[in-house]
């Protein structure tokens, strides 16, 4: 087949940290590149518009990064989310390449500031954003478009045709018209299924009908089942996913990172009721605040209500809504929706079960736990006792799923044993390569950029 004079050597599908990353550098490798975002141009990005920092390992200080953050203690921290499932090998080349990749961001536009306060413990491990995820889609844009990459919004890939062991072309919709490109690589960057309501049902059960969605509607695994279905190998359970506790007022798709709530570790979480099911103080946040969502999902009807008190209301940052607030825990009570009677029991037995608050630290563990509770709180157990009292409602809200595109070292998809000679993948779409449970924050950044930017140099050389 003769390729028309304007064919792209790569296409890159998605939008997000992962795809751009992947194209600037193809581009900057002498590729003609490109981008098919499915979203239109004011929701471009994916899930990286919601996006705050980057998990990085450092020697010394890096940029907005303090003290050091070693290979070693990086791996410890992800093994201990992940229960060592991991390919280990993949998650060190991630780990060591981060360290690299934050001057390569700063080079290509990214602007970074010192950790938020109220972030528990980030600015040794997390490198924030100066204007958040937006700022860096926005940046890395500019770069592109710079470079000469094109870029189609609301192009919706529809099919990869797969022969024997390459991609001959692909197809999209754009403005009600089918388009087709046969270009020499692609790179796939178009995330996991979480907006594809129906498949989270599927693996889930009828419980997965009331989650929510942190992040864009577009991601719905379109072009991951097409490709799955013709025999990639895939990675990843279908149950498994970033899926934290958010504001159960949050919107069914697209709330972002605001409606994301930090105060568990601050509270007493119960279910609708009124007892508590899990330990709130377990470890630091960042380390602990994506399980929650797997939890509230195990509870009746999928919710569950955080209790705090007046002494606790300006320790995390705060939700884009307000909290519910009352001057007793009955009036709260009423208010949630949560039989008094058990709320009340609920917390009286908790403040029984606390004992010398005279260590309690906020922003690290610092042992102050309750005693002959179960299950207990091993940090920052305060009685809840000061009035006014305060509680949000949380629901389960899914930002990526880990069923995905499995790749080897060098991003590279594969099919029987035989790697696709054409295709590479980056970002949510194959994090399930290394996430195999769990959640490290900042690290979907980290698997986006390092991969991305794997992806598109291989991709650029296959087509050069």
């Amino acid at each position: 087949m003769t390729r028309p004079v304007n064919t792209p050597d790569i296409v890159v599908i998605g939008g997000g940290n992962a795809a751009l990353c992947a194209a600037i550098t193809a581009a900057e490798a002498g590729a003609r590149v490109l981008i098919l975002e499915g979203a239109p141009k004011a929701y471009r990005g994916g899930n990286s518009r919601h996006t705050r920092n980057f998990r990085c390992m450092h020697h010394g200080p890096l940029g907005p990064l303090v003290e050091s953050y070693t290979e070693e203690e990086y791996l410890a921290d992800l093994m201990k989310v992940t229960a060592g499932k991991t390919d280990e090998d993949l998650a060190r080349l991630a780990i060591r390449t981060s360290e690299e990749c934050l001057p390569w961001m700063e080079a290509h536009g990214v602007r970074f500031q010192p950790s938020l306060s109220g972030t528990l413990s980030l600015a040794r491990t997390n490198a924030f954003f100066l204007g958040g995820g937006k700022s860096l889609v926005n940046a890395y844009y500019r770069t592109a478009e710079s470079l000469g990459v094109q870029v189609e919004y609301e192009a919706a890939v529809t099919h990869l045709e797969l022969t024997e062991d390459r991609i001959d072309f692909l197809d999209y919709t754009q403005g009600g018209e089918s388009h087709r490109v046969a270009p020499k690589s692609v790179v796939v960057a178009s995330g996991g299924f979480q907006a594809d309501v129906d498949w989270l049902a599927r693996a889930w059960g009828p419980a997965a009908k009331n989650f929510l969605i942190r992040g864009t509607p577009y991601n719905r695994g379109v072009v991951l089942a097409d490709l799955l279905e013709q025999g990639i190998e895939q990675v990843g359970d279908p149950t498994q996913c970033h899926a934290v506790a958010i504001d159960g007022r949050a919107p069914k798709f697209d709330g972002g990172i605001v409606t994301r709530l930090d105060c568990v570790p601050f509270s007493i979480v119960v279910n609708k009721d009124g007892q508590r099911f899990y330990d709130e103080g377990e470890d630091v946040w960042p380390k602990r605040y994506a399980i929650w969502g797997r939890l509230v999902a195990a509870q009746p009807d999928q919710v569950g209500y955080v209790i705090i008190d007046a002494k606790s209301l300006n320790l995390f940052m705060p939700s884009v809504f307000p909290p519910i607030k009352a001057d007793t825990l009955e009036e709260l009570a009423e208010k949630m929706g949560l039989p008094a009677d058990a709320l009340v029991k609920t917390v009286s037995e908790f403040n029984a079960a606390c004992g010398d608050t005279s260590k309690f630290h906020p922003t690290e563990l610092d042992g102050v736990s309750t005693q002959g509770l179960s299950p207990p709180k091993t940090n920052w157990a305060r009685p809840i006792v000061e009035p006014p009292f305060y509680g949000y409602s949380l629901r389960t809200g899914v930002t990526f799923t880990y069923l995905g595109l499995k790749v080897d070292d060098r991003a590279q998809c594969s099919i029987g044993n035989r790697p696709v000679s054409n295709l590479w993948a980056a970002g949510e779409t194959m994090a399930g390569s290394i996430l195999g449970q769990g959640y490290l924050a900042g690290f979907g950044m980290t698997i986006g950029t390092v991969f991305g930017r794997i992806a598109g140099r291989e991709a650029a050389a296959h087509a050069n």
